[in-house]
């Protein structure tokens, strides 16, 4: 049994403890008290720095914040052992971004883990994590494999706003398995009931380009009450998300009054 110093958050605040792992269970002391058997660990999270998020069968949430090294090693022992769908494979992740070939990309042997709020892969010493909510597509496709076509499992996610590609491989018996479930998993981002008009999908269009505000005003000629409106409708939908809040602003009397006097100051 491993032991690591990490802070648990308990009745609201935050103490310090030593807690205990090994492969069936984690241990937490006094005054928290807690025995998490691995197996009813049903998700983890890592969203905030240093936390990590453990959900259990029963709904109940542990947050733990430790090193990285501490974290790596619950991370590890959870994975291999919690209530998710798990299978040996090789994956390249990410293999492709924006289009263009990694070329540091290479085939690893680790394993898949798929929870509810993340697809995980990994080795003994690389932890990657999918999140749900950032797939774009799953789907079974074919890509060259020690220099033949070879059937593999294509992800296409959002990494830091730039849309990758991952590749999941193992035998082609299983691999139909893992793409129904893989598409069970990410079962939210189907398109049914998401409709778009013409000038909705020109802007989301111009939008995945990279323009901002003011360039998609000058390239459609409209006004921006039209874009906000479009972009009302993309975030309603849950395909868009507020990058920042422009301001429009107009001079009350003080204002106009001070560019009035400066004006005359100038004049003179």
């Amino acid at each position: 049994m491993v032991s690591a110093p990490v802070k648990i958050q308990h009745n609201d605040e935050w103490i310090n403890c030593k807690i205990s792992i090994d492969d069936e269970k984690i241990v937490i002391p006094p005054p928290a008290n807690i025995t998490i058997p691995l197996k009813h660990i049903v998700d983890l999270e890592e969203k905030k720095k240093n936390t990590l998020t453990i959900i259990r069968k029963d709904g109940s949430v542990i947050d733990l914040v430790s090193v990285e090294k501490v974290r790596f090693v619950l991370k590890h022992k959870i994975l291999m052992k919690c209530s998710g769908y798990r299978l040996m494979v090789q994956f390249m992740s990410p293999a492709i971004r924006g289009g263009v070939l990694l070329t540091n990309a290479a085939w690893e042997k680790g394993a898949i883990i798929v929870l509810k709020t993340g697809i995980w892969c990994i080795t003994q010493n690389k932890q990657i994590c999918i999140q749900i909510d950032d797939v774009t597509n799953i789907e079974l496709t074919k890509r060259e494999v020690s220099e033949k076509p070879t059937d593999v499992v294509r992800i296409d996610h959002l990494e830091h706003h730039d849309v990758v590609s991952s590749f999941i491989l193992t035998q082609i018996s299983t691999l139909q398995i893992l793409h129904n479930f893989l598409q069970e998993a990410t079962a939210g981002i189907k398109m049914e009931g998401t409709e778009l008009g013409a000038m909705d999908q020109q802007i989301a269009m111009l939008v995945y380009s990279g323009m901002d505000s003011s360039s998609i005003q000058n390239m459609l000629q409209i006004q921006f009450k039209e874009i906000d409106h479009v972009y009302d409708k993309l975030i309603n939908l849950n395909m868009a998300e507020v990058k920042e809040i422009r301001r429009e602003v107009q001079l009350t009397a003080k204002g106009v009054r001070y560019i009035t006097d400066a004006t005359k100051s100038g004049a003179n």
